[in-house]
């Protein structure tokens, strides 16, 4: 496996620009919707009681996965990865380099609708953690040709942060391999006269347009094209138009049919419906889908609580008297904040009070957000403030711990955003293991948009009170993150 990286040019993800306010198993899949629920995948252990053993993915144990199949074509859901029919070396890069031992539920039931021709298109969601980007990365690495030195597979990231985690990802994976791959991380520029040649190309849609219209990338032989993250690639006041443009583009330049997967842990009832009508080409079946009923998707493995604060310092204190001094104790930390003023100014007060800490933004510089990801990624920092654009897909295991300082909200700055909401505290809790989340709210508007969400998910949200450290301690041990 060999990789390159060239220039970036992307998008720095959804994030608000406002100032804000500063605070001081086996199983035949036939035609028609089918529940399926404890099938292959899960290992040892129940969702709240991992496994002792690294290998494989925890998952709910009341998980509901539901598929719909487009046409006549019957899968068996996979309960090995030799299944499958992978070649040798992705098997030894599964499992030597991956540590994994048998597929989890979305890859036992996702991977046979990729992989069995005529390779229909996907629409897959299912929760946070679960394996999604093992899927549509061995859909790639199973798809292309390695004698072949052209661009077959292409993975569209919302943000450069994404880019890195999926070639990281696809890099150890393929370790064992002769599949190249290119990525739009910061780089060498490519010239004007460059070509690229490896089969797998993982970008940006800035970048990834920069290079098709400077016919640096060729879509002749792409076989697969893979949007992760992909409602929110497909939302009408975001990434929808250059996503449906870059669908048209591939269709009229690729030699051959293109299989289109769309993944993420969200899809709403309208973005699912637009991307139907986005993946159907002209005359051909609908894709097959793969979804988790709105109910099931709150993340029953975190525990999430509401932590009332009478004015917007008290949310400053409850940062600095309840959550920094456990967070040694915790793992890792995330505070997720509304605008880039926010985070920027509650690093500069927590640092002012001696609590160390990090802050990404999307207006940061790409070699600075490079180093601040890194350093938390290897437990050089425990606890790091970010706007929404690590909100999704950011996988750093150790994280236990997610802080909505502000609460999620949609561009009007008034409509709760559900969406947002589940990613953020998906941040935790990655692969069954323990996580929680702590709302911070302060006014009535808050605490309605924290309501709705409850609403919205089926899934209460008990208040812990803001001053109270011995209340505060208890519901971490009951949350198993701490003994007590």
């Amino acid at each position: 496996m060999e990789s390159s990286q060239g220039s970036q040019a992307g998008s720095n993800g959804q994030e608000y620009v406002g100032t804000g306010a500063a605070p001081p198993g086996l199983e035949s899949v036939s035609p028609g919707t089918h529940n399926i629920s404890e099938e292959a995948g899960s290992e040892g252990g129940t969702f709240d009681e991992p496994s002792p053993t690294p290998q494989g993915l925890q998952e709910p144990e009341a998980e509901d996965i539901k598929t719909v199949s487009a046409g006549d074509t019957i899968y068996a859901s996979a309960t090995s990865f030799e299944d499958l029919h992978l070649s040798e070396d992705l098997l030894k890069g599964i499992y030597t380099e991956m540590k994994f031992e048998k597929p989890s539920r979305i890859q036992a039931l996702t991977l046979p609708m990729i992989l069995t021709p005529p390779y229909k298109s996907l629409i897959a969601q299912a929760h946070n953690g679960s394996g999604k980007t093992t899927c549509f990365t061995l859909a790639m690495l199973s798809r292309v040709d390695p004698t072949l030195a052209q661009p077959q597979a292409i993975c569209v990231c919302p943000t450069r942060e994404l880019v890195a985690q999926n070639l990281m990802v696809l890099e150890k994976m393929a370790k064992h391999t002769n599949i190249k791959a290119t990525s739009s991380l910061a780089g060498t520029q490519f010239s004007r006269n460059h070509k690229i040649t490896e089969q797998v190309v993982i970008g940006t849609h800035g970048t990834l347009k920069n290079w098709l219209s400077k016919r640096i990338l060729s879509f002749r032989f792409v076989r697969i094209l893979v949007f992760d993250e992909a409602d929110e690639m497909l939302k009408l006041d975001g990434f929808a138009s250059d996503s449906v443009r870059m669908i048209g583009t591939l269709r009229k330049d690729a030699h051959q049919p293109v299989q289109i997967l769309l993944f993420s842990a969200t899809f709403n009832e309208k973005v699912k419906n637009y991307a139907l009508r986005v993946v159907r080409d002209n005359g051909r079946e609908e894709a097959n889908q793969v979804f988790v009923p709105r109910e099931d998707l709150s993340l029953d493995v975190i525990k999430q609580y509401r932590v009332e604060c009478p004015t917007p310092l008290d949310k400053v204190s409850v940062l600095k008297e309840m959550i920094f001094p456990q967070c040694e104790k915790l793992g890792q930390t995330i505070i997720f904040v509304r605008t880039r003023e926010v985070a920027r100014s509650l690093h500069a007060a927590m640092e002012s009070e001696g609590h160390r800490c990090t802050s990404i933004r999307g207006d940061m510089d790409n070699e600075l957000r490079d180093k601040v990801v890194n350093e938390f990624r290897n437990g050089t920092t425990k606890i790091l403030i970010s706007t929404d654009v690590l909100s999704r897909g950011f996988d750093v295991t150790q994280v236990t711990l997610v802080i909505n300082y502000d609460v999620p909200v949609e561009k009007d700055w008034t409509t709760p955003a559900y969406e947002t909401y589940l990613h953020r505290i998906g941040r935790s809790g990655r692969f069954g293991r323990k996580g929680a989340a702590f709302n911070l709210v302060c006014g009535e508007q808050e605490k309605r948009i924290l309501d709705s969400i409850s609403e919205y998910f089926k899934h209460d949200i008990p208040e812990v009170p803001f001053n109270d450290e011995d209340e505060f301690l208890e519901v971490l041990k009951q949350a198993g993150l701490t003994d007590g």
